[in-house]
């Protein structure tokens, strides 16, 4: 399944609101999800940015959806919150 499509609808979001959001027409988002047109390098920004995913990911060159720095961000607060979780279960 093409990832422009699957991020929407997995957002439970319409063609328009994608459309709406990012600036690009709703006609040519439906020519990117069925493969008709591929996008530019400025919509590929304005759906990743959109969609807070790589632009990689979006053309399939990474099954990853974020980034190294999202990562490495997501497990020092992963890591953060293990401390707090252990902090608090000493008052139960």
């Amino acid at each position: 399944m093409n990832r422009i499509r699957h991020l929407r609808e997995k957002a439970s979001l319409r063609q328009i609101d994608v459309a709406n959001a990012t600036g690009i027409d709703q006609k040519t988002l439906s020519n990117y999800e069925t493969e008709k047109t591929y996008p530019d390098s400025y919509s590929l920004i304005r759906l990743a940015d959109f969609f807070g995913v790589t632009i990689d990911y979006l053309v399939c060159r990474d099954e990853s959806r974020f980034s190294s720095d999202k990562k490495e961000e997501a497990y020092d607060k992963i890591e953060q919150l293990k401390k707090e979780l252990d902090e608090l279960k000493k008052y139960i």
